[in-house]
């Protein structure tokens, strides 16, 4: 039967009506007055004015009720001075590419961990009781507090105190595998803000950079792998506060000069990063304004910083498609190396959405935006990540539901049970936030448990340590693993393996294995000059491939391989025309996919 509602929903859906994060407060420059409706000529219909106009980050929206009181008062501003502990743990571990492998190519359960080094005032207004100006951004942080060494007290003492150590294991315990971890460049150190906005405080952001080396490895230690979003470009990317601006201006595409900056933060970045474990990729830009010549920016960046050191060849880079889903999925799927489309999703902000009712919009996930999401992500090897969402509803979105709590969880988890089929990856905005206890639309800690799971797990559970030995036992030693000669797979210490398993494999492989050449003879036989040897080799290499693949994900934690197109073209270009023959790829491809079925079925059963 025809859902009328979710049919009408998939024609009326508006899937570039999406809109920032709220920033309370007034300022701000709205995003409408640098859109330039002939950006979008290329096929798809131009964005309304109204539309335009919500890409915003609300200037009206706080948390109701609420008030913040930005005054500088003198009597509190006072600032003590902040005794800094010694900052641990800069040693990245040795670099193992099975490891690093699992955390670049796995299902990603994440969330952000947002006003950690990039402040937003809607977030942290606690650190902005005392800025300077607008107060409405990271640089009158910086520029506040009466003076460079206060401001470098305040902002220190949240770095060492807003998120640690505890953090992560919390977050590891309850199934979350990867943060996205924005930073600015002002965060790498006093260098990089030369002829910047930022130059005059460079001193405040001495002692930042190994901070983030702390919180990478204190990630790694949990088993949390890292993207590292440069949220804050020089220049800024789109004008708006949280790139750490509060001006309001776009200076980053009209000035050359700021282009050259950035893609040297990105090579420092590359080359300091490429080679550790738990880095799953940096995000080139955050939210970018999508300019006739952002294309061109992102491959001026991807071959510089592909070239800073061997690593960085493989390293995962992550675009943000400016809201256009569409028109980036042609650029991404047009390259062949490892590189990620990142789309945020919101419904809080445009007219249309405030007004549609909570459970209009779950309709809408359910429906027009899967079907999009599911398209653009086939299209590009399911190189596609939801990084930014919530389960942020407006009050008008809920007046007239009869249970606003039940609402918000099916919004919620909907949500999540969409991008997790239709992409490789999640992550919710965000981590924590002052306040937030009572705002589980924003906050994830107020959020888990009641509108979102208690737990993420990709298999609905986490892996004691007798599962996990018995997942990475007797792993073919030939298994192709992208970036990786053969021979080469690092995992826990091997034993003989578990009853179970050998009595799977020794009955499993066999029969599915023929089953699936009887399949494949059928089609063969229809093609003309190809030889059915090779594509039955073929074939079996990819059963065998990807059986054992999902056995070693299983074996970090209960992982599922996410990104499984890039993972196979890689695993191709690994293994050569010896062990893969020319014309037989998609024998490869129908083999891996079922063997990685079965063995994330073996990985999953109790």
């Amino acid at each position: 039967m025809v859902n009328l509602l979710q049919l009408s929903a998939l024609f009326a859906y508006d899937l570039k009506s999406v809109a920032y994060k709220p920033i309370p407060g007034s300022g701000g420059i709205s995003a409408a007055s640098n859109f330039n409706s002939s950006q979008h000529s290329n096929g798809s219909a131009p964005l309304a004015a109204s539309a335009a106009h919500v890409r915003q980050r609300s200037t009206k929206k706080h948390k109701p009720g609420k008030s913040l009181d930005t005054t500088d008062d003198s009597s509190s501003c006072n600032v003590e001075p902040y005794d800094a502990p010694e900052i641990l743990g800069q040693d990245f571990p040795p670099y193992d590419q099975t490891t690093a492998n699992v955390y670049r190519y796995r299902q990603q359960q994440s969330v952000n961990l947002g006003s950690w080094f990039v402040n937003e005032k809607w977030m942290t207004p606690s650190l902005f009781k005392c800025a300077s100006g607008a107060q409405g951004a990271e640089i009158d942080i910086a520029n506040g507090w009466g003076s460079v060494d206060n401001a470098r007290a305040v902002l220190e003492r949240h770095w060492d105190t807003f998120i640690t150590e505890s953090d992560f294991e919390y977050l590891a315990n309850i199934g979350i595998n990867t943060v996205r971890l924005p930073i600015g460049y002002w965060n790498l150190g006093p260098k990089f803000t030369d002829n910047t906005a930022f130059e005059s405080v460079a001193q405040v952001y001495e002692n930042c950079w190994p901070r983030i080396v702390r919180a990478i490895n204190q990630a790694g230690n949990a088993g949390i792998g890292v993207l590292v979003d440069l949220h804050g470009a020089v220049g800024s990317q789109n004008g708006q506060p949280h790139s750490g601006v509060s001006d309001g201006q776009t200076n980053f595409f009209s000035e050359p000069s700021n282009m050259d900056k950035t893609v040297d933060v990105l090579t420092f970045l590359a080359q300091q990063l490429g080679s550790v474990n738990n880095i799953v990729g940096i995000q080139i830009l955050n939210e970018p304004q999508y300019t006739d010549t952002l294309t061109d920016f992102y491959s001026r960046a991807i071959d510089a910083m592909r070239s800073t050191c061997p690593a960085a060849k493989s390293l995962p880079l992550y675009v943000h498609d400016g809201f256009d889903l569409d028109r980036l999925s042609s650029y991404v799927a047009s390259r062949t190396d490892f590189v990620v489309q990142d789309h945020h999703s919101y419904f809080v902000f445009s007219p249309s959405d405030q007004k549609e009712s909570g459970s209009q919009h779950t309709v809408d996930v359910d429906g027009a935006i899967s079907q999009s999401l599911v398209r653009v992500s086939n299209k590009q090897r399911r190189n596609l990540v939801v990084d930014e969402w919530s389960c942020a509803l407006t009050p008008e979105s809920l007046e007239s539901e009869g249970d606003a709590d039940k609402v918000r969880k099916e919004f919620c988890t909907e949500q999540m049970k969409v991008y997790s089929n239709a992409t490789a990856g999640w992550g919710f905005w965000s981590y924590k936030k002052e306040g937030c206890e009572s705002d589980p639309g924003w906050c994830f800690t107020s959020a888990v448990g009641k509108s979102l799971p208690s737990t993420f797990f990709a298999y609905g559970k986490a892996a004691s340590m007798k599962e996990a030995n018995n997942l990475a036992k007797d792993v073919s030693d030939n298994l192709i693993i992208p970036t990786v000669t053969e021979n080469l797979l690092n995992l826990v210490q091997q034993n003989r393996p578990s009853s179970s398993i050998e009595h799977h494999e020794r009955y499993a492989f066999g029969p599915l294995i023929r089953r699936r050449f009887e399949a494949i003879h059928q089609h063969r036989d229809a093609q003309s000059g190809q030889d059915t040897d090779s594509w039955q080799q073929s074939t079996s290499r990819g059963y065998t491939d990807g059986f054992t693949t999902a056995k070693v994900f299983a074996s970090y934690n209960m992982s599922k391989v996410g990104f499984t197109g890039q993972f196979m073209m890689d695993a191709i270009e690994v293994a050569g025309p010896t062990l893969i023959a020319q014309g037989t790829e998609d024998g490869y491809h129908d083999g891996f996919m079922h063997g990685l079925r079965d063995g994330e079925k073996l990985a999953g059963a109790p």
